[in-house]
């Protein structure tokens, strides 16, 4: 999901991580995983979206993941991207010797870091299933991980251990700038803001959209496939201005600037929506997405492992291929071209995402606030996130009960794992925090001092650090309303946004809370 820009005041939108679903990253989804979210005590599964301390006091802007990948990439408002999940045996994190990042300790990094000029931000990212790509401020994509088809689009490789500039894409030998990149098992796309799509990859399927396969005999009697190691144009699009792309674990689905929705690669399950199960290998036009009626052209594409999503202008929402396991839209029946999902019809849908097993949307609540709606079957990790006391899964969408309240903006939904990017409220600081529980003093920080429940010391909503609000420098005068962090926490963040503390303060000192709560409940120990 990208980030939201305000024309009033080209404010960047912001907001706190949300997790839930399996965090053993080393074992989702593996077989020799033993047990359900009971294996391992230290990674969880998360049956309800909790918090995530780790970036809680962290300004993120856009957030990413894919429905085949266990691992997750967020931007935030400086920039830098934090990662996250797994990461061998490829380095799709683009770090070495480690088979995992923990969501509690996310790497972050700044463009600079990997080669990039000083002053260039990231701007937008993607997930494939063992590799990763980065977009930068300039226009660059960097990527890294597995390689042995190009997928990060460099000379064939076991895999690219860090993240390297990819040369290109070019056109009549100009240079083109990349702003929104997608990626598959195999394969990634990269958008230009000139509105041109580019490939590279294992073309096995169609993915790379440039009309062939390359289907030929290899040593030992064994099939090969193209394989395209530099970006190269999707073909027939030469004349169209894309705005948006979204690709699946082997498909892609685009929209162009007047709504019209393209679409190629395996269509097994009917996932392009072209009514057949033929394969396209180079970009075919949806015909319900062709107009002449601009209100049913596209406005968003989402891609799930075997189906795909637009949403049209009048922002309803279209669903292809195989999105459940019994019914209509399972592996038997699956939908063979878009179809509208009936309990969706009433709602006007603003965003959406496609997990391994799952589906979310947002949409307007009664009250003027975001509507969370979730479902899908087979959720064994809890990555819906219905609650401890809820089914895993759902066959019908359904209203997600604990984010009622919370203004959810995008999301990121993988393959075990779900992320939701949301602007914090009251109703968002009463979720649990993930880990639940940290090592955390009883007393106050300041004067070592139990000063009963008069005086009870307020709670940092990172650390769990208590502070008395007398104890602060400068000194509190009553509860801060909404998110409070304390000092040490607070000067991470000004360190990491290359600031300093204001002459005067001591190090980490609380800064003056704008806004209080005359008789807001004090967070105790």
């Amino acid at each position: 999901m990208t980030s939201f820009v305000s024309e009033g005041t080209k404010e960047i939108q912001w907001g706190r991580v949300l997790i839930c679903g399996g965090t053993d990253w080393p074992k989702l989804g593996r077989k020799e995983r033993g047990g359900k979210g009971e294996g391992n005590p230290d990674a969880p599964d998360l049956l309800e979206p909790h918090i995530l301390r780790s970036l809680s006091n962290v300004k993120i802007t856009s957030i990413y993941g894919s429905c085949c990948a266990c691992h997750f990439i967020a931007i935030d408002i400086h920039g830098a991207a934090w990662m996250f999940g797994r990461n061998g045996p490829h380095c799709a994190l683009g770090v070495t010797a480690t088979d995992s990042i923990s969501e509690s300790a996310p790497r972050r990094l700044l463009p600079a870091e990997i080669g990039a000029k000083a002053g260039t931000k990231f701007v937008h990212a993607a997930c494939g299933r063992s590799h990763s790509l980065l977009v930068d401020s300039a226009g660059r994509a960097w990527s890294a991980g597995a390689n042995n088809f190009g997928q990060c689009g460099h000379a064939i490789s076991p895999q690219i251990p860090t993240f390297k500039a990819i040369d290109g894409p070019y056109v009549d030998g100009e240079r083109q700038r990349v702003v929104k990149a997608a990626a598959g098992i195999t394969f990634s796309i990269l958008l230009t803001d000139g509105g041109k799509v580019f490939s590279f990859g294992s073309g096995e399927k169609g993915q790379l959209g440039n009309g062939r396969t390359g289907e030929h005999i290899t040593t030992g009697n064994k099939t090969g496939f193209d394989i395209e190691a530099d970006p190269i144009p999707v073909r027939g699009l030469d004349d169209k201005v894309i705005t948006d792309i979204a690709s699946g674990s082997q498909h892609t689905i685009a929209v162009d600037s007047h709504g019209v929705v393209y679409v190629w690669g395996y269509n097994g399950y009917c996932r392009l929506g072209l009514g057949n199960q033929q394969d396209a290998l180079i970009p075919k036009v949806v015909p319900q997405f062709a107009g002449p009626n601009e209100v049913t052209m596209g406005a968003r594409v989402i891609a799930g492992p075997t189906n795909s999503v637009v949403i049209d202008k009048q922002q309803m929402y279209w669903m292809a291929g195989k999105w459940k396991n019994s019914g209509e839209g399972s592996a038997g029946s699956p939908y063979s071209s878009f179809r509208y999902i009936q309990d969706l019809m009433g709602c006007k849908i603003s965003t959406a995402s496609c997990g391994g097993v799952t589906h979310f949307a947002l949409t307007a609540d009664e009250d003027g606030g975001v509507m969370t709606v979730a479902y899908g079957q087979n959720a064994a990790n809890g990555e819906l996130g219905l609650g401890p006391d809820e089914p895993k899964s759902a066959t019908k969408p359904t209203r997600h009960q604990p984010l009622s309240g919370i203004e959810v903006f995008s999301l990121a939904a993988g393959q075990h794992t779900t992320l939701f990017l949301a602007q914090p409220n009251d109703n968002f600081s009463e979720l649990p925090r993930h880990p639940i529980e940290v090592d955390a003093p009883d007393l106050c920080l300041v004067c070592r001092k139990d000063n009963g429940d008069d005086d009870s010391p307020l709670e940092c909503d990172k650390c769990d650090h208590p502070y008395h609000l007398g104890c602060l420098s400068p000194p509190l005068p009553t509860v801060p309303d909404g998110e409070w962090f304390c000092p040490q926490c607070t000067n991470e963040t000004d360190v990491l946004a290359g600031s300093n503390p204001r002459s005067g303060e001591m190090v980490g000192a609380k800064r003056k809370a704008p806004a209080a709560k005359e008789n807001a409940p004090k967070r105790k120990k």
